[in-house]
């Protein structure tokens, strides 16, 4: 493969963390394939020679995920980069796993169609299916669950397989499909998928209304959704949150809870939307409801909203910055939160909250300095409160960013004895324990079961 493999030590520390807390760990090796047939190759190789096997999309995970904790081969995805095939007439396309959301919205964007599924980040597809993503957009839209269609994916033996076809419903078999989708590369590389499309609204309008307390902005969110209005996405920023925006992206709103709204559709629609939820919002306590309907401002509030976690860094320089991300049933999602929020101020932790809350996922980012041991201590202290917490509301340990070797110790909390047969579906694709090893299950199971 001449120089798109590499055991240099530059590239090897390049390709060695992720964007969350977890400490790096060096694959032995990165390689840079152009082609399925390529992957095929190299995992058939690393078979053969029973090595780690760990794909990378663009490293934005958040719980160390791509983390070559084993060593082994890195297969860096940028290079399967095309655009396949767009399907206007039946609103579908198929990418290679490298393509990035935003170059993919980029190069449809003339015919009237795009990808919604928007976690924030620039990751790539094949990443994103790999963690089954969400973002803002999906109390409209859905998450990376709802919008593949179908995926190939290269096997721990080398074998290629297709789960599916372009038909938007099957009862043909079992949902492969669905199973790789939120492996996070424990059960084979994806190397290509196949997406659902949306039409581009005729119309977008964003709101922003603050209100007295969580729990008011979070029983807008809720009553919003059972009014039926279609709203596209639904965020919630706290107090201190907010303070950090104001202050990072020179915003000049009222330091208080805050939910920013977008609304898609015609243009009577999105204003009869709009309305509907400014009324919900008042008789809940709202105050200062804006409405931002040119593009510009659009866009400079959504990347305030993307930029959280920076801005929240600004709030306490030199911290190291550990996003957790739990989901409940949108019923216990003010009282989660308001719990939440009591323990941080208890344990004098430095920690904004920001949340999907149409669809019941918030985070929590702890700000942490890294000289002090304690501060990490308490972090996972309230983490841990907070997921048994969640868990205990019949929510998941993890509404977006995945398992990794973050959150695997909850998992048997969470799904009790079907968890093994997690195991048993991983051992039977990958015996050897290969793809993305220690990653999402314990790499110790079967020896634990023998003994």
């Amino acid at each position: 493969m001449g120089d798109r493999l590499s055991t240099s030590e530059g590239s090897r520390l390049q390709f060695s963390q992720d964007e969350s807390y977890h400490p790096p760990k060096t694959p032995d090796a990165v390689v840079r394939p152009v082609s399925e047939q390529e992957i095929s190759k190299i995992v058939s190789l690393c078979s053969r020679y029973r090595t780690p096997i760990i794909p990378f999309g663009a490293g934005t995970s958040l719980e160390g995920g791509i983390l070559a904790i084993h060593g082994g081969v890195c297969i860096e995805m940028s290079a399967m980069n095309q655009v396949l095939r767009v399907n206007g007439e039946d609103q579908d396309v198929t990418v290679q796993a490298g393509v990035t959301r935003m170059q993919l919205n980029s190069q449809i964007r003339e015919t009237g169609l795009f990808f919604p599924v928007d976690p924030g980040a620039d990751a790539t597809i094949g990443g994103m299916t790999s963690t089954r993503a969400s973002g803002t957009n999906s109390v409209r839209y859905g998450t990376m669950r709802e919008n593949v269609l179908n995926v190939r994916v290269v096997l721990a033996n080398g074998k290629v397989i297709k789960t599916g076809g372009r038909a938007r419903k099957s009862a043909a078999g079992y949902d492969l499909t669905r199973l790789f989708v939120g492996a996070e590369g424990t059960l084979g590389v994806i190397t290509e998928v196949t997406l659902r499309l949306h039409g581009i609204p005729e119309a977008t309008t964003v709101a922003i209304c603050s209100f007295p307390s969580v729990r008011a902005a979070v029983s807008c969110s809720v009553s919003t959704i059972q009014y039926g209005v279609p709203v596209a996405r639904i965020e919630l920023i706290d107090k201190l949150q907010m303070r950090a925006c104001n202050n990072y992206s020179f915003l000049n709103l009222p330091e208080a809870p805050t939910l920013f709204f977008e609304f898609h559709g015609s243009t009577a629609g999105v204003r009869e939307q709009a309305e509907t939820v400014e009324g919900i919002a008042k008789g809940l306590g709202g105050e200062s409801f804006k409405w931002a309907e040119k593009t510009e401002e659009r866009t400079h509030l959504w990347q305030a909203r993307h930029d959280a976690l920076y801005a929240a860094l600004a709030l306490k320089p030199g911290a190291q910055a550990w996003s957790t991300d739990v989901c409940v049933p949108v019923s216990r999602l003010a009282e989660c939160i308001e719990d939440t929020r009591l323990d941080i101020e208890k344990s004098r932790a430095t920690a904004t909250i920001v949340g999907h809350v149409g669809d019941g996922n918030f985070h929590v980012i702890f700000l942490i300095d890294p000289k002090c041991p304690e501060e990490q201590k308490i972090a996972r202290q309230i983490n841990h409160r907070m997921i048994s917490r969640v868990i205990a509301m019949e929510g998941t340990c993890s509404g977006e960013h995945g398992i990794g070797i973050g959150k695997k110790d909850y998992l048997d909390i969470e799904f009790g004895e079907a968890l093994g047969i997690m195991h048993d579906l991983k051992h039977t694709l990958d015996p050897c324990n290969l793809m993305n090893p220690g990653k999402v299950l314990d790499s110790d199971y079967y020896s634990s079961q023998i003994s």
